[in-house]
């Protein structure tokens, strides 16, 4: 160390600065690369899984600047090697040969004519901003190209030239090039199609809409005929070459899922995306979205959705978060997939399968359709009309409103609310008491990719049940994935209990949907019918702002949303009309397509119980009912016991009914099957065939229950005259259920005789303010009142 020292001391001042440049220069030199070479804004791409652009957003500073080419042809490679740098393979950055023959090209020209520059120093210069070319800018492009070999390979250095140089307009970089000017992605070109790329970036004005092309056909046609000369192609593939056509004026680039596009840019900022959608069906689905959405503008409806799933993968395939082309004056950048939306009758199904599973009803267990109010709560059917009594499994197929606020009711609110917030209903988030019973009818909010990941759940429980040895898979119910690669597991994290609903209860849910038909169905249904099976359930919102269809097969799971998103309400806007038809002509198309799924679901037998049922009211048979055998879900048996069939005793004709205590002599026993009055006064309009109980013997007058039952008024508090066109007052209209069709029935108001009726027990009566009494009357002397309030 002191040798060196000593040394040192005795160097001239002028070799010490020398030296301490020269290791100030080498510092420099080490480090005068960044960490990040290009640090420019980047579009985003969106590529299906087959890696076919989908759609594509531009960057911040008006650039199409994709990310870096996954693939590059070699074909490419090798063109622009050709042309902007033979000796690319041999020198170490920079070219003493190029230098010298671009001075004498220059001082021949009198002017700058040649550059002289490696294609490392042109990434250099691309690196440092395309700065103002000095001799300074030239020296430092010259040392930062001695550095980038060091640190890069030759192919790397080579791809840093082709991702980031310009190609004419504002495609920067070759996977922008090629999407512009001929479609596709650069993995894969021609001869001709290499050479044309290959001479933009030395004069990118080339290529430009209107121009003359003949420049660039002669600069593509000479380097064609350099790559014979060196061998790379033959002569006669050189001439075939020329005969390609040149790139026009650039392509618009695909706009096919905009809003997933916005969505994973949102979520992750600008990049390649390639993701799980099947590109030909996500075309061939916003094709036929434009088309039906077309026919609903008619009626000012503007904006739909639609979002489909594979059971098997857990991927979505199609993903259309609005109708294409819409005016900007009605929200077409609103992704609807991800928007909060009423769901009107969306929920039921689960409402119906919870309830099978908890044993509250039998799959056609008979639940109450009359009018009815909840203190401030007034539901009505769709149709305005009222069954008496109906079928679990029919209210569900008709959509039902009164039933299933009568289930809800029993099933209990917070239950419900608990299940749909386990099954990752997130909008749904105020709190059972906010919602009340209105929940059922849409008086919540979800998300389409809410309602569709439950449906993918539910499809892929029932589809894996027995290949996962009767276990249930929580991650069924995670949101479906939407980038390539990522298929969810069929048989990880697997558990002997099930969530909310469990295989049976679920299967006997989807075959109940597998029915579903409405009065004015519009013939869609019954077009697929000729197809595979489908579980599916409409739904539309309070004021007809929304319309939904929803549905699945062992296959696939289809989402439909039409509306308005500004949440404008339109007569006809009914899921049945404005949203199956969508939905059955995106089946329609998923039908076409090689399958190997099932059929239909394998009934989960061991989550099946195999029970004795009534077959008037479908509850467990009791003692007095007739029987027959179905499959229903393990917990039946927790289910109540039929109590609408009771033993009577008549007399030997049948007439007239007797007790054991004042029968007139012979008497004769038979179940009869009984409903509630005014469940019965509604029964029988559906059902001729339904029979009134026999009137009572007259030496069993004394001590029967009443026949009659008041249908209304109902309400237990204050009822409220409905007013006309003219703003006047209507009479309020009563009306009274007699299980004797033929009895006649006398009517007074506050002691006041208003008249007799018979058959159909109505009467219109103008009554005002204050409280009243209603009383009945009937031929055999029964006597029922009513007492009400008017506001």
């Amino acid at each position: 160390m002191s040798v060196l020292s000593a040394r040192w001391r005795r160097l001239p001042a002028v070799r010490k600065v020398l030296v301490a440049l020269l290791l100030l220069g080498a510092t420099w030199w080490l480090f005068c690369l960044p960490g990040e070479l290009f640090r420019a804004p980047q579009s985003t791409e969106l590529l299906d899984r087959e890696g076919n652009l989908l759609s594509a957003s531009i960057a911040a500073d008006g650039q199409w600047r994709f990310p870096a080419a996954d693939s590059i042809s070699p074909r490419l490679k090798t063109a622009v090697v050709a042309f902007e740098d033979r000796r690319f393979y041999r020198h170490w950055g920079v070219s003493p040969r190029a230098i010298i023959r671009a001075l004498r090209q220059n001082i021949r020209e009198g002017s700058i004519v040649e550059g002289g520059s490696t294609l490392t120093m042109q990434v250099a210069r691309m690196a440092r901003g395309n700065r103002a070319r000095t001799l300074v800018q030239k020296f430092l492009e010259a040392a930062w190209a001695t550095r980038l070999e060091w640190r890069f390979s030759k192919g790397e250095i080579l791809d840093l030239w082709l991702n980031n140089a310009p190609f004419g307009g504002n495609a920067v970089g070759i996977e922008a090039a090629t999407r512009r000017y001929y479609g596709r992605s650069p993995a894969s070109l021609s001869w001709g199609e290499a050479a044309t790329l290959a001479v933009l970036p030395n004069s990118p004005g080339l290529i430009h809409p209107g121009r003359d092309r003949g420049a660039l056909r002669a600069r593509r046609n000479a380097l064609l005929d350099d790559l014979a000369e060196l061998g790379n192609i033959t002569s006669d593939e050189a001439e075939l070459a020329k005969l390609e056509e040149l790139p026009r004026a650039p392509r618009r680039l695909p706009r096919d899922a905009p809003h997933l596009l916005q969505r994973l840019q949102q979520a992750s900022g600008p990049g390649r995306y390639r993701t799980s959608i099947d590109g030909r069906l996500q075309t061939a689905i916003t094709s036929l979205a434009a088309r039906h959405q077309e026919r609903l503008a008619g009626n000012e409806i503007h904006n739909l959705a639609v979002m489909v799933s594979e059971v098997n993968t857990g991927n979505v395939i199609a993903y259309l978060g609005n109708a294409p082309g819409v005016a900007a004056v009605h929200s077409p950048d609103v992704d609807i997939i991800r928007a909060p939306r009423s769901p009107g009758s969306l929920l039921k199904p689960m409402l119906y399968g919870l309830s099978l599973q908890e044993g509250t009803i039998l799959r056609d267990g008979l639940l109450a359709d009359v009018p009815t109010s909840f203190q401030e709560f007034t539901p009505a059917n769709f149709y305005q009309d009222f069954d008496g009594a109906v079928p679990a499994s029919e209210a569900l197929v008709r959509s039902l409103n009164i039933p299933f606020v009568y289930l809800l009711k029993e099933f209990g609110v917070p239950r419900f609310y608990n299940a749909l917030k386990q099954y990752g209903f997130d909008q749904v988030n105020a709190g059972p008491d906010h919602y009340g019973l209105s929940l059922i009818l849409g008086g919540g909010e979800i998300t389409m990719e809410e309602i569709h990941t439950w449906f993918l759940g539910m499809a892929r429980q029932q589809r894996y049940f027995y290949h996962r040895q009767g276990k249930y898979c929580p991650d069924d119910f995670l949101p479906p994935t939407l980038l390539s690669g990522i298929d969810r597991p069929n048989s990880l994290n697997l558990k002997e209990l099930p969530g909310p609903i469990g295989a049976g209860a679920g299967h006997l849910m989807l075959e109940a949907m597998q029915s579903l038909e409405r009065p004015d169905e519009s013939g869609a249904a019954r077009r697929f019918s000729a197809f595979r099976p489908i579980a599916w359930k409409t739904g539309t919102s309070f004021g007809f702002r929304d319309a939904w269809a929803v549905g699945c097969t062992p296959e696939y799971v289809v989402s439909v949303w039409t509306g308005n998103a500004d949440g404008e309400g339109r007569p006809g806007l009914v899921g049945v009309r404005a949203a199956a038809p969508l939905l059955f002509g995106v089946f329609r198309m998923l039908q076409e397509r090689n399958s190997t799924a099932p059929r239909w679901f394998e009934a989960p037998y061991d989550d099946l119980l195999e029970v004795a049922v009534c077959e008037k009211s479908g509850f467990l048979a009791g003692p007095d009912c007739p029987r027959k055998t179905s499959w229903q879900p393990a917990n039946a048996e927790r289910s109540a016991v039929c109590s609408h069939h009771q033993k009577i005793f008549t007399t030997p004709a049948g007439d007239q009914r007797v007790r054991a205590d004042c029968s007139p002599g012979e008497y004769a026993s038979q179940s009869w099957f009984i409903l509630p009055g005014r469940q019965a006064y509604f029964y029988r309009k559906r059902h001729p065939e339904y029979q009134n109980l026999p009137p009572w013997h007259p030496a069993c007058v004394s001590g029967k229950e009443n026949p009659m039952q008041v249908i209304y008024p109902h309400q237990r508090g204050s009822i409220s005259p409905s007013r006309g066109w003219d703003g006047e007052e209507t009479p309020i209209t009563f009306e009274v259920a007699h299980r004797n069709e033929s009895a006649t029935v006398y009517w007074h108001l506050n002691d006041e005789y208003l008249g007799s009726t018979r058959v159909f027990h109505t009467m219109a009566v103008e009554v005002g303010p204050g409280r009243h009494l209603l009383s009945l009357v009937d031929t055999q002397g029964n006597r029922l009142e009513k007492r009400f309030d008017v506001k």
